[in-house]
């Protein structure tokens, strides 16, 4: 096949690759405030008394980094940070049961874990604040 005939489109991962990242951090942003929000009480599920461990913890913990990874408001960081927090979930509360993720039920943290692995290797990218506060900071001042 020549290159005259060949389809040269460019694959919607090209094409949109910024909006998809996008989309991936504000769902699993969101993801993880609905958990904490369960913790809390909210979306059908048990109040944790706030403070207790490991719950009570994490609760408020996912509530506040999620929200943070939604709007990607110090995405890196809140990420880092949720990563470590479903490393510790997985750990604690899944590992004791069995070696695998199929068989304790844990495949939700493991996901989210690395999920938020790589958000915090990527940064919020476009649709968030942080994009915004860069811009910002890189605005030329008039007249200098």
């Amino acid at each position: 096949m020549s290159d005259v005939t060949r389809n040269t489109a460019t694959p919607l991962t090209t094409r949109f690759g910024d909006e998809i990242y996008a989309l991936f951090r504000i769902v699993f942003g969101s993801m993880l405030a609905m958990y904490g929000l369960q913790k809390l009480g909210f979306l059908g599920g048990n109040a944790a008394v706030l403070g207790s461990w490991p719950y009570g913890i994490a609760g408020p913990l996912e509530v506040v980094l999620g929200v943070m990874i939604c709007v990607g408001f110090f995405a890196r960081g809140a990420a880092f940070i949720a990563s470590g927090e479903m490393a510790v979930a997985y750990f604690y509360t899944h590992f004791p049961k069995a070696v695998l993720p199929v068989e304790n039920n844990g495949q939700p943290a493991v996901l989210l874990c690395f999920g938020f692995l790589l958000i915090s290797v990527y940064g919020s990218g476009i649709w968030g604040v942080d994009s915004l506060r860069s811009l910002a900071v890189r605005k030329p001042v008039p007249g200098y």
